[in-house]
């Protein structure tokens, strides 16, 4: 049986295949093209990202095929509950990414109380000729230890950057709309561990008492940041999307940061990605990565390893 990994797959997610006996495609094949190299290659199961979509035509043109697999958390991009309805199996891997993303919101983090996002465009420019005056623009950066942590949504991701935030020694405020409670044990190189039950708290009480706020919720049909909320956080916030794009406004964003309402902000995903509105990149006061949250080493060998696991247990 022959799997398309069309976003690809890491090494060993698809040595875990091929010792399960699938024939593993590697091919990149343009989202135009996808429903005639399926059918012509008699694929199976499609392994996808975030680039490639998997929509209603797609599957109703596509007989033969029986699964399909998002690497990763979010399934946005996949018509799952029409996929299930004919018949095919839909997987995703929850848990397999959690850590990385955690890891970049708190790159943001140190780098936005640092002014690194700054220091990083105008060192290559001024660092020779104007080198004190640069020392002096970014001599007021404050330290995370003690600051409050808002953290908006509060599943596999958000516990994760919970726990991080807790190692620093910030203290932690949670909102979610279906988790009401969790316990959280924070390992160490050793063996030990130290646990904390956090309960959550409304939208709004986080919002007033956050330092900084990181969003970690699914794709939203409202913005959950709007000017609104912006308008209650703390003067001189910092606010972190390593989410989806579409979940805060981002014009609203723009006004925030122009006004000094809010001190930076740092987005991993956008509105309109993949062309991030130009007002966005070229801001100050904004931290930039192109998706990267689940683009590490470690995170990409979990993501193959575990969807072999599944394609194994579904299709043979």
């Amino acid at each position: 049986m022959k799997i398309l990994a069309n976003d690809g797959i890491s090494s060993l997610g698809v040595q875990a295949l091929e010792k399960a006996g699938f024939d593993v495609d590697l091919t990149q094949v343009a989202q135009e093209q996808l429903v005639n190299y399926i059918n012509e290659n008699q694929i199976v199961g499609l392994l996808v990202r975030s680039a490639t979509t998997v929509r209603q035509p797609l599957i109703d043109a596509c007989p033969g095929l029986k699964l399909i697999g998002r690497g990763g958390v979010g399934m946005d991009n996949i018509d799952v509950d029409y996929a299930k309805s004919k018949g095919l199996h839909v997987i995703n891997t929850p848990a397999a990414s959690s850590a990385s993303v955690a890891e970049l919101v708190f790159a943001h983090l140190y780098g936005g109380v640092r002014f690194l996002y700054d220091a990083n465009r105008a060192m290559p420019l001024e660092g020779e000729s104007n080198f004190k005056g640069l020392k002096k623009s970014y001599a007021k950066g404050i330290e995370l230890r003690g600051k409050t942590l808002g953290i908006v949504g509060f599943g596999r991701i958000g516990q994760e950057v919970a726990k991080i935030a807790l190692g620093v020694g910030m203290k932690v405020i949670a909102s979610d709309k279906f988790t009401e409670k969790a316990t959280l044990k924070v390992p160490f190189f050793d063996g030990q561990s130290v646990s904390f039950t956090l309960t959550t708290q409304p939208l709004e009480t986080l919002l007033k008492e956050a330092d900084f706020v990181t969003l970690h919720v699914p794709a939203q049909e409202k913005y959950v940041l709007d000017k609104r909320e912006f308008d209650m956080m703390k003067k001189g916030a910092g606010i972190v999307n390593a989410a989806r794009g579409g979940v805060l406004n981002e014009t609203a964003l723009i006004e925030a940061l122009d006004q000094e309402q809010l001190s930076f902000a740092a987005l991993d995903t956008f509105e309109t990605e993949p062309t991030p509105q130009i007002k966005l990149l070229m801001h100050p006061k904004v931290s930039l990565t192109p998706h990267i949250g689940a683009a590490t080493l470690e995170a990409q060998d979990r993501i193959g390893t575990e969807l072999a696991e599944q394609i194994e247990k579904l299709l043979k």
